[in-house]
């Protein structure tokens, strides 16, 4: 039997006297995106930035690959020795710096050797077929174009485990649809396990092998999903 890439056990968040995650039990497989569905509101964000390290839950714990990284509540593996890459919500990429430079500054923060690092963050912009904007400024850059490099901001580090917070909210359906398709040929690259986050049902349905519902800090129910359009 496989061990789950990610499994959280009674994990609880508060914040003051808001109940963020609420004794939350869940496990998401090796290589399977696991695509988080549910309002503004429920917990889902939380989920993510608790995974990630971001967060520390008050109670319960979290394993990674068979590894506790989380529980009694403190953070017992911080979050750069994770293998994790995170798409926040409003991409975060860094204004100041070009799409080469955010991309190795992410390197250079995980001890990777100068010599090194331009060839991987080529190989991170070619995955996402971004590589001739290498030079610009974000400012520079259209929506769709951003999200890529969010992207490959995330993968450049070669994650084992990619979580995205509402990455395609802000563009519109045509775009969306296209980068759902990229994301679903990255994961299958890379062979990654993905954390998703979206209210969106379609983004579920094009993307998912696991559907986790959640409603006011719980989750009320986890199904298997096919995707539609890929090979079972």
């Amino acid at each position: 039997m496989r061990t789950a890439a990610i499994a959280l056990t009674s994990v609880t968040k508060r914040f003051g006297s808001h109940v963020a995650l609420d004794r939350v039990s869940v496990e998401m497989s090796t290589s399977e995106t696991a695509v988080v569905l549910g309002p503004s509101g429920c917990g889902k964000t939380t989920l993510l930035r608790v995974i990630a390290g971001l967060e520390v839950p008050d109670g319960g714990e979290i394993l990674l690959n068979g590894v506790q990284i989380a529980g009694g509540g403190r953070v017992i593996v911080p979050p750069h020795q994770r293998k994790l890459g995170f798409v926040f919500q409003d991409l975060a990429l860094w204004p100041h710096l070009t799409v080469r430079e955010n991309l190795d500054f992410v390197l250079e923060s995980r001890k990777v050797p100068r010599i090194e690092r331009p060839a991987r963050v080529l190989e991170a912009l070619g995955l996402v077929r971004v590589e001739s904007l290498s030079a610009r400024y974000p400012h520079e850059l259209s929506g769709g174009e951003q999200q890529r490099v969010a992207l490959a901001r995330a993968i450049v580090g070669q994650p084992r485990v990619l979580l995205l917070d509402e990455p395609l909210s802000s563009l519109d359906p045509e775009l969306r649809s296209a980068l759902r398709a990229e994301l679903a040929r990255l994961r299958r690259t890379l062979d990654l396990t993905m954390v998703y986050v979206t209210h969106d049902r379609e983004d579920a349905a094009a993307l998912a092998d696991r559907v986790i519902e959640m409603r006011a800090a719980r989750i009320v129910t986890v199904h298997d999903h096919p995707r539609k359009g890929e090979p079972a």
